[in-house]
């Protein structure tokens, strides 16, 4: 079988990465894969970095398409993935996530015939303000496979109109590099130097435009934050994208600690040994679920409702005033404890593999 696995972006390389060593690890040849790199993120820390922490082997091609507005992005990687795949031809295009590539790629193979499947297929925020909720829809649109996190995101492709036949219940590739990498995780160079404690401070992340494109807003919202985190550290590894607003702001508080971009290894040992985590993103509460540590998302919905009804996430909303009660609570002791969602115990990729396998016998 040859495959063509598609990466983009951060999220995406978390969740490739134990494709590939499921494929590395059979004793045959039965799959062939060719790993195409976008290039949607180009900055290093955002996309080098971890090919080398996760053991990616480097891409076969890399379509330096970052940059640029959405139209423009998905325009230029559309037009180098067809050529791509004209001069490559494969059986079976994987995409994973939501990111613009994903989109992006899925169009691009079908327009030629090809058949496509979605690794994280069926999750819906149903806010179609998200590009990522935009990407999820057109991509599960198209797709001839799907393989799913939880049975709401096959529910949601059912009312979709995808058959049985096509969905493939099979957990969480994001917790296959998590579980795998748990041992590795890796202190980060200002971690002694900022006198950090052991589930002593707060780890911050934002980057969705509904928390910081507007500077008034998202100096609230961090202000709301460092004011009632019981004088502890706020960490807080910055977006490139944040960075370039939050340049403009004049946020001055001893307590926020503003840090660049961390590779996989170190943000997770940050997350491991932090008292909870504030964010807007929705891989991270996949993470802190299975890690138990508290989760605050400022956001109004998710398309991982699992975090919530079963693990340590808790939606805060994009109102900065409810950010001082959840904290209260958090601090209470109160805070609810979170288990794991079925099938999120390190074996996804195998999964996956296998159904590929069989998918592949059934068309010879």
């Amino acid at each position: 079988m040859k495959l063509t696995i598609v990466a983009g972006a951060r999220p995406n390389f978390i969740k490739i990465a134990p494709i590939i060593h499921a494929i590395l690890n059979l004793n045959d040849d039965k799959i062939n894969y060719r790993l195409v790199h976008t290039g949607q993120h180009y900055d290093q820390k955002m996309s080098d970095t971890f090919f080398k922490e996760l053991n990616i082997p480097d891409p076969d091609i890399n379509l330096c398409c970052g940059g640029g507005t959405q139209a423009e992005q998905t325009a230029a990687i559309m037009i180098a993935f067809e050529n791509e795949l004209l001069n490559n031809p494969t059986d079976l295009v994987l995409v994973v996530g939501d990111v613009t590539s994903t989109m992006a790629c899925a169009i691009v193979a079908k327009k030629l015939n090809t058949k496509v499947a979605h690794v994280e297929a069926g999750i819906r925020s149903f806010d179609l303000t998200m590009p990522e909720e935009i990407n999820r829809m057109v991509t599960d649109s198209i797709a001839d496979y799907f393989f799913t996190t939880s049975k709401t995101a096959n529910q949601n492709l059912k009312n979709n109109g995808a058959t049985d036949e096509q969905i493939f219940f099979v957990g969480n590739v994001m917790i296959d590099t998590l579980i795998a990498n748990r041992d590795c995780f890796r202190k980060p160079v200002f971690f002694d130097s900022m006198e950090l404690k052991n589930k002593n401070y707060i780890v911050l992340t934002l980057h969705r435009p509904a928390n910081v494109d507007e500077i008034k807003h998202l100096q609230e919202t961090i202000n709301e934050i460092v004011s009632n985190t019981n004088n502890l550290p706020v960490i807080f590894p910055i977006h490139p994208r944040t960075a370039k607003i939050i340049s403009t702001s004049d946020l001055n508080n001893s307590n926020l600690k503003i840090v660049e971009p961390l590779g996989y290894l170190e943000f997770n040992y940050l997350v491991q040994n932090s008292k909870a985590v504030i964010t807007d993103s929705g891989g991270i509460t996949e993470e802190t679920t299975v890690m138990n540590i508290p989760c605050l998302t400022l956001r109004n919905n998710t398309e991982r409702p699992e975090t919530v009804s079963i693990g340590t996430n808790e939606l805060i909303g994009t109102y900065s005033k409810n950010i001082k009660p959840a904290l209260e609570l958090l601090f209470s002791g109160n805070w609810k404890k979170g288990s794991i969602p079925e099938l999120w115990d390190g074996r996804t990729a195998h999964r996956i593999i296998e159904r590929l396998l069989e998918i592949n016998k059934n068309h010879e």
